[in-house]
């Protein structure tokens, strides 16, 4: 064990990096290889980007203010941006191969309050993300069975004030737990079921833009930018939050057969497969269709019934349900992990990092973390839901980006598995370009954040910081 240094005390002490290695009784099952870990990245990118994002950005919500087939720019400013961050968790997946991604980088290398602050900010990132998603998926299901002819009880459609006598989104809140139940089967079983899924997923995409090429007509793509490159870049802001995913496939590096080989790949290989995807699906979609009669909601399904295809279009709508599904796992994975990681290092109890005996994951906050994104999925609409998400996010990707450059400088000697090119310069474009997407956040956005933040700092002065395994083990 490493002796205690100056960097260790107060609440900038640091985990020692050569530390985290193998947490004994406390650890996870390593069982995930790299096409696992691979599916599970592209669960968590490829969802609502493909299936309503492009068409709504696009077509634009308001009298066809959209970016037109440009949106393919849009996808491509947000990927670069992404990657710029990607690379740097790339190279801390290969470095430290431990649950918790960005909460245990910012912990190992900018400290513990900057760590703390981070998890603390995930924890509501991520649930409220699966709580948004389940939520959508639930939109989808309910215009299916109508689409069937089966009406449902208006109680049990959605949640209070979104229509008429809602009372709930029951739909909604059994997915969370749905994905909660299978996430507590053991991540072998569950990481098996979701690359299933995703091969079903990307199978339809594939479907979409095999299928749909056959009917592009080249003048829908003039103009080509109608609000030129602002307007793309504008775009890129909205697209950006469907580039990402990959941070919270990284909180199973614990889980990985081989963390420190396959996490920069499953890292890298999920992005790139996820922009080619989206690049050649915005192409089917703006050709296919002008961008102003592209429908904002369900872009494909429209524009494959708008040429006489309407039995592909409810595949289509199947193929959104499934593929959003995903994300639901990736995130659901993420918040439990990172969870079952600061509650191992005791900044929360350590009752909740306790693991299933046989099946080696945290089913405590498994549960907990389905529960509480059931509640949200169910009593609060998806606009205020959505407004729970974003920033925390973005500041990770600040935190992640910062953390590289300053490691390279403090210890360039690290065995690192994967390097990221160009540093300090490619970190650098995460920063800035995260930095630019959070001034674009609603006021209130930045309201619910602050709360959420003095709300860390009180339970982190008045108990984590006492409880820290580093303050009762300083040599840790």
């Amino acid at each position: 064990m490493s002796t205690t240094t100056p960097s260790s005390r107060g609440i900038f002490r640091r985990k020692p990096i050569e530390d985290i290695t193998d947490e004994g009784e406390h650890g996870l099952s390593r069982s995930l290889g790299l096409w696992q870990l691979t599916a599970i990245g592209v669960g968590g990118i490829i969802g609502a980007g493909i299936f309503s994002l492009a068409g709504s950005v696009a077509s634009g919500a308001e009298g066809g203010k959209g970016v037109g087939p440009a949106v393919i720019f849009s996808f491509l400013i947000a990927g670069i941006a992404s990657a710029a961050a990607a690379f740097s968790y790339a190279e801390f997946a290969g470095l430290i191969p431990k649950a918790g991604s960005a909460y245990t980088y910012g912990y190992a290398v900018l400290g513990e309050i900057v760590g703390w602050l981070i998890g603390w900010d995930l924890l509501l990132e991520y649930i409220a993300i699966v709580a948004v998603v389940a939520i959508g998926i639930s939109g989808y299901f309910g215009f299916l069975l109508q689409q069937l002819g089966i009406d449902l009880p208006a109680w049990m459609l959605g949640a209070p004030g979104t229509g008429d006598g809602h009372r709930v989104d029951l739909f909604a809140a059994l997915l969370c737990l749905l994905i909660a139940f299978l996430l507590a089967q053991g991540i072998k079983n569950a990481a098996r079921v979701e690359t299933i899924v995703v091969v079903l997923k990307v199978a339809v995409v594939l479907l979409v833009i095999v299928v749909g090429f056959f009917h592009i007509k080249t003048a829908n793509y003039t103009p080509f930018s109608p609000l030129g490159f602002g307007g793309a870049m504008t775009g890129a802001a909205t697209v950006f939050f469907a580039v990402f995913g990959y941070d919270a496939m990284s909180t199973a590096a614990e889980e990985s057969k081989d963390a420190r080989r396959h996490m920069p790949k499953a890292i890298i290989y999920s992005l790139a497969i996820s922009m080619v995807l989206y690049v050649l699906a915005c192409l089917t979609l703006v050709g296919m269709q002008n961008y102003r009669e592209i429908d904002p909601e369900a872009g494909f399904s429209a524009a494959f019934e708008s040429v006489g295809l309407s039995g592909l279009a409810t595949v289509i709508a199947v193929g959104a349900i499934i593929g959003i599904l995903t994300v639901m796992f990736t995130f659901m994975l993420g918040v439990t992990r990172v969870w079952f990681a600061m509650s191992r290092d005791g900044l929360l109890p350590q009752w909740f990092a306790k693991t299933h005996p046989t099946k080696h994951v945290p089913t405590r906050v498994t549960w907990i973390a389905g529960v509480l994104s059931a509640l949200i999925a169910g009593f609060m609409p998806i606009a205020e839901a959505a407004e729970l998400t974003n920033i925390g996010i973005l500041l990770a990707f600040v935190v992640v980006c910062i953390a590289v450059i300053v490691l390279r400088r403090t210890q360039p000697d690290l065995p690192r598995t994967f390097r990221c090119p160009a540093v300090p310069f490619v970190p650098a474009i995460g920063v800035i370009f995260s930095l630019w997407l959070i001034s674009f956040l609603a006021w209130e956005t930045w309201l619910r954040f602050a709360v959420w933040f003095l709300i860390g700092l009180l339970i982190y002065f008045a108990y984590s910081r006492r409880h820290s395994l580093l303050e009762r083990d300083p040599s840790r």
